[in-house]
């Protein structure tokens, strides 16, 4: 419901006639509607983190463990569009500074050792996270949002398709890599 039609637009009444239950049945389970928008961020950041470090490793390569993240991030995406929609929906309000807090903390756990591996080893060369960040994902999420749409910038019809996705992924690598 917040996916499509917004937080503004939310409210437990509304749910509860959606799902055919009573309002009771939901305050049941939680106190209020920002009890219930907290509990479905948490749970949702943490299936998504799980999804994220699927088949990961900090130890890969860079070029092998970027792809895996691009791998993981797409499926993700393409797979619960609505989740993706919902967590975009979110974002800009204290729900979603929650969520990017705890994304944060999985990420300087798992992708901070990742990078300083690939620095260690010499195989990128680094300037801030927020550069590193635009340059490894942005493209990705590009795609991701122009498949969602069925149409590219140019207003053609899209699909995502491994061989776009790898052509974009080889030029991020050759933008990262030293």
């Amino acid at each position: 419901m917040i996916a499509s039609e917004g937080l503004e637009n939310f409210g437990i009444n509304r749910l509860a006639k959606a799902a055919g239950v009573s309002p009771a049945t939901i305050y049941i389970y939680y106190k209020d509607k920002d009890d219930l928008i907290h509990s479905i961020v948490k749970e949702e950041t943490e299936k998504w983190v799980a999804v994220l470090f699927k088949n990961f490793d900090p130890e890969m390569s860079f070029e092998e463990g970027l792809w895996v993240q691009w791998k993981n991030r797409a499926d993700h995406a393409l797979k619960h569009r609505d989740i993706n929609l919902f967590m975009e929906k979110i974002r800009n309000t204290s729900f979603g500074r929650e969520q990017q807090l705890r994304i944060s903390q999985y990420m300087q756990n798992y992708m901070g050792d990742f990078v300083k591996n690939a620095i260690a080893r010499d195989e990128i060369s680094f300037t801030s996270i927020e550069v590193y960040w635009v340059v490894a994902f942005a493209p990705l999420y590009t795609l991701v949002k122009f498949h969602q749409e069925g149409r590219s910038i140019a207003g053609k019809s899209f699909k995502l398709s491994d061989k776009i996705m790898k052509e974009t992924f080889a030029h991020v690598i050759k933008a990262l890599k030293k």
